[in-house]
């Protein structure tokens, strides 16, 4: 990673590998018909870029400061394209004040790396990303200041005050485009951007090819059926030129020359693809007068279906393109979505900055489905660490289903209002379950892929009983709120949601690719951090409430030959012989009272059995790990929020005494100067930055210095927790209500960026802050915006509310706790 120092036009030799950037820029329609200019060009146009093929692809910096696409109403529970309603299936994302992973067709296809500005003045060369304060807001806004749509307004100002560059960036819901207008204001004479766009089409950025053709770049790929993309303004350019990352870029020779010497047309013209870059130069900017410009980027199945959304939108104009974005009296937009979710108002009073965080994760959480298969709910719009993560290779990052994050994100949509999106989310899920239909699939059916592609595509084949579970509930919710009439309820008891419980029930064999196994519930083969197998307290408690759910569902749909609910009885008897150890290395901290482990492999908890080793960690001996999953036994009314070895467990997890491996509690400042907790997943979590070179994760293999950081998503769980036994010790009342706003919903806020996105982790101040420089509570590298901590925000607000737990099941709690 490049420092934040100006780098000089004499620095020869210094080239983009050690940048890992992609750039861009724009300017006005004016004298660019100089001979000269078009000598150049013309003389490009028939030269092939040198130096394939270009160094190794990486993705973008993983921490977005926005993501945005269009709003698109659903038709008869689809995404359908008509001739009123067309379908923009474009996505976006912002981080470091650049564009970066923008997607075309499915949610999970990258076309972009990245694109920003390269800008060459007297005496500097600098690069958008690493030579400018960035900052960012959203373009639509209420009186309140809260969001009211996925547009943004960036504005990245020069490190030493020659030049601003503001952008404004958001889709053409008509189309398949992106739009940018970009105003660049230079504080003194003579400075020239360029414009530099890293293609990675259809999601890799080993294999594409570029060429310039007039006033466009466009990208595609070698493969017969690439997608492709155009990037046009109504700026002509000076010059522009194709060629290969790290080589023949133009960058580097920008940055010894200060200027684009050598253009090419064409990375190829033998088909051979690579890892490759435009970059294009815009004429010279003065300070009395700024440059104001268009931009447009088109999809397509082809070129001249890529060209065409670029100029169509280019024509409509900023204005329109925009009001339909927001939505207007002839399209429905962004603020239409928000206008229909009736109780967002009232749960804005239940937070402490007034609704913004909440109207935001609002859009976000809606953003991350996919459009060709309605209903599909990713984990996020990113790639963790990506952007030491090689793209020679397509993959998905968090941009897939997982059926334990896509019920967090239901259960959310249910909490604003929307009662349409997890109805549609629900009934996607019948795409992901095993049956005999699934290919390569041999065993027991009902339970649910481990990790898919948006269009079901299997890629993790991992048992997790939760995610089997979770359905079950949903459907249950979805029942009790009225988005299922019984009949319809009952069909889908019997054609999806009874196999699920019959697989909850007995398990059976299970072979798919790698995975050739017996599952044998409660003992799930992997856990919700996907890494251990055995018993542990979260799965279990998924399992019991999804086993509760089924039997009333049974009985509604005339089952009279399941007793579920028998089972469900017998799984908590063994909890305490199964989860909860009474001669743990922990125990002396409490007494020597019991308390709950994170998971046991065989179900023995007062053995000294070690954990598997994960992420770079050695295993530990199960009895000294701890982890806040037993909490989920309380949110779905397995156990009564005071129970012994629920308080002793929650006791251990606020003891910040524990060495930093251990420890799972630390504390942040909110904006009101209070100390506000943070918790990690569990003791010896390896998913992290390494604490002694400050590496992302796995960035140079996985070591056993690794670090899982703080998930805010766990202040919301605890939230929950603390709400439940509020009201469980009737001490529920005007103060202790806006101590819980206070510590856990502010401690939630505490925890989103500058464009209201919310992190997967955010940085405990342990060890090397990287080369990122992180401040206690910023969001790492990991994944943002994670919808799980969004959907968690949501139902935390929706719970202090209702001042009763969202996603409690009281059936649960009536039929167990006795």
């Amino acid at each position: 990673m490049v420092s934040n120092t100006k780098l000089k036009p004499l620095a020869a030799g210094i080239s983009i590998a050690l940048l890992g950037l992609s750039l861009t820029a724009c300017t006005k329609d004016e004298a660019v018909t100089s001979a000269e200019a078009q000598s150049v060009q013309a003389a490009a146009s028939s030269s092939v870029a040198p130096g394939a093929p270009g160094i190794d692809p990486t993705w973008a910096f993983s921490g977005k400061t926005g993501i945005g696409t269009s709003y698109e109403p659903y038709v008869n529970g689809q995404y359908q394209s008509q001739a009123d309603n067309p379908v923009s299936k474009v996505w976006f994302s912002v981080a470091q004040g650049i564009l970066t992973e923008t997607m075309y067709g499915l949610i999970h296809n990258a076309q972009l790396k990245e694109m920003q500005f390269v800008i060459a003045g007297n005496g500097f060369v600098d690069t958008e990303k690493d030579d400018t304060i960035s900052s960012i807001e959203y373009l639509h806004q209420d009186e309140q200041g809260r969001p009211l749509s996925l547009a943004y307004k960036i504005v990245n100002k020069d490190k030493d005050g020659k030049y601003q560059i503001e952008k404004h960036i958001f889709t053409d819901p008509n189309r398949d485009s992106l739009m940018m207008k970009v105003v660049f204001t230079a504080f003194e004479d003579g400075i020239t951007p360029y414009l530099y766009a890293n293609p990675h089409v259809d999601n890799s950025g080993a294999n594409d090819i570029a060429f310039v053709e007039g006033n466009t770049l466009v990208a595609h790929t070698d493969k017969a059926d690439s997608s492709y993309m155009t990037i046009t303004s109504d700026v002509k350019f000076a010059k522009a030129s194709a060629g290969f990352v790290g080589t023949s870029d133009g960058v580097s020779e920008i940055k010894s020359s200060g200027e684009l010497k050598s253009v090419y047309q064409t990375t190829s013209d033998k088909n051979a693809g690579g890892n490759v870059a435009l970059t294009a130069q815009y004429p010279a900017v003065n300070k009395d007068k700024p440059l104001v410009m268009n931009l447009t980027i088109g999809f397509g199945d082809n070129k001249q279906n890529s060209l065409s959304n670029a100029t169509a939108t280019l024509n409509d104009g900023y204005d329109a393109v925009l009001s339909a974005y927001l939505g207007d009296d002839k399209h429905l937009g962004w603020k239409d979505y928000l206008a229909s979710l009736s109780p967002l108002e009232r749960m804005a009073a239940t937070t402490t900055d007034g609704g913004k965080l909440l109207n935001a994760s609002a859009l976000v959480l809606k953003a991350q489905e996919d459009k060709t298969h309605g209903g599909a709910l990713i984990a996020s719009l990113s790639n963790p660490w990506g952007d030491a993560v090689s793209a020679k290779v397509g993959s998905t990052g968090y941009k897939a289903v997982w059926p334990r994050d896509f019920y967090q994100c239901a259960m959310a949509f249910l909490a604003m209002g929307d009662t349409e999106t997890p109805r549609v989310a629900f009934e996607y899920l019948e795409k992901v379950q095993v049956s005999a239909n699934t290919p390569g699939f041999e065993g027991a059916p009902g339970w649910f892929l481990q990790k898919t592609h948006v269009d079901g595509q299997i890629e993790w084949v991992g048992v997790q009983l939760d995610q089997t579970a979770m359905p079950l509930m949903l459907g249950w919710k979805l029942w009790q709120a009225g988005v299922f009439t019984d009949a319809e309820i009952s069909d889908w008891y019997n054609k999806m949601l009874k196999p699920a419980a019959n697989f909850l029930v007995k398990g059976g064999k299970v072979k798919l690719d790698w995975n050739d196994t017996q599952i044998t519930p409660p003992a799930t083969q992997q856990e919700r951090w996907e890494e251990q197998a055995g018993y542990s307290p979260s799965t279990i408690a998924a399992i019991i409430s999804g086993l509760v759910a089924a039997d009333d569902l049974a009985k509604l749909a005339g089952d009279s030959n399941q007793d579920y609910l028998k089972v469900a009885e017998a799984l908590v008897a063994k909890l305490e012989q199964t989860t909860i150890t009474t001669n743990g290395s922990l125990n002396s901290k409490i007494d020597g009272k019991p308390y709950y482990l994170r998971i046991s492999p065989n179900g023995q908890p007062n053995t000294d059995q070690k954990l598997l080793d994960n992420n770079g960690k050695p295993g530990l001996d199960q009895r000294t790990i701890l982890d806040g999953g037993f909490l989920e036994l309380v949110r779905y009314g397995v156990k009564s929020p005071t129970d012994e070895v629920v308080q002793n467990s929650v006791t251990l997890i606020d003891d910040m005494t524990l060495e930093h491996n251990l420890r799972v509690r630390y504390e942040f400042t909110a904006k009101d100067g209070s100390q506000v907790p943070g918790f990690r997943r569990y003791g010896n979590d390896g998913y992290g930055e390494d604490v002694n070179t400050g590496l992302g994760y796995a960035e140079n293999g996985n070591t056993p210095e690794q670090r899982g950081r703080v998930w805010p998503f766990f202040t919301g769980e605890r939230g929950h927790y603390e709400l439940a036994l509020a009201k469980a010790t009737n001490t529920l009342n005007a103060e202790t209500k806006s101590d819980l706003i206070n510590t856990y919903v502010q401690g939630m806020e505490t925890f989103a960026n500058s464009g209201l996105m919310l992190p997967e982790q955010a940085w405990d101040g342990v060890g090397n802050p990287t080369r990122y420089q992180y401040k206690l509570g910023d969001g790492t590298n990991s994944a943002t915006p994670l919808a799980w901590t969004h959907a968690e925000y949501v139902k935390l607000v929706r719970s202090m509310a209702d001042e009763q737990v969202w996603d409690h099941y009281p059936i649960v709690s009536d039929a167990l706790i006795k």
